[in-house]
């Protein structure tokens, strides 16, 4: 038996036949979006605590090597120790992972929503961005701006209607990087205090 990492094209697949169990993630972008949220936050978390929510299992399956389980967990292991070595050594090199729509187009909501699920782990320690009246708030803007509620809503309320506003949310993920290691130095003299 073998503990190798899940290829993620399956990992996809076997996230999406776990739908059932309410993963935290149904696909690879929300996967990516999750991470680097864990990676950029305020709170160093045990892996159990974000993993398990993230793909619906149990904290024995971290236990048994050689199981879909265990795969899945070392996929996403690697994915989260790529997301932060990028961001360590590179940062003007991450990129998400977003889905393309048929015309090309990037989809960045799935990204988006995984970030913000991420965030609802420990919502409590993001609250200083949370507050609009924050001078960094802005720096969650870019991810917020593509997120809805468990109601479907959009986080920051409806869009205005008009051309400026489709074409301002059709480039808005372009900031998305930044805003991640932006992120990720906000934080880090409060997650890495000494």
């Amino acid at each position: 038996m073998t503990s190798a990492a899940m290829p993620l094209a399956e990992l996809e697949r076997w996230l999406q036949a776990r739908i059932d169990r309410h993963p935290a993630a149904t696909s690879i972008p929300m996967l990516d979006g999750y991470a680097a949220a864990i990676v950029a936050g305020p709170v160093s978390m045990s892996p159990i605590d974000w993993i398990c929510p993230l793909l619906a299992i149990n904290a024995d399956a971290f236990n048994h090597g050689g199981t879909p389980e265990f795969a899945a967990i070392s996929a996403v292991a690697l994915r989260h120790n790529d997301i932060s070595n990028t961001l360590s050594t590179a940062p003007d090199r991450f990129e998400p992972m977003h889905r393309r729509e048929v015309n090309g187009d990037i989809d960045p909501r799935p990204w988006c929503q995984g970030f913000y699920a991420a965030m609802q782990l420990r919502l409590s320690a993001w609250a200083p961005l949370l507050d609009t009246s924050n001078v960094n708030h802005g720096l969650l803007l870019p991810i917020l701006l593509h997120g809805r509620d468990d109601q479907d809503r959009p986080l920051l309320g409806p869009p205005r209607s008009g051309r400026e506003t489709e074409d301002f949310l059709r480039s808005a993920h372009l900031d998305i990087p930044a805003a991640v290691e932006a992120l990720r130095q906000y934080w880090m003299p409060i997650r890495y205090a000494r």
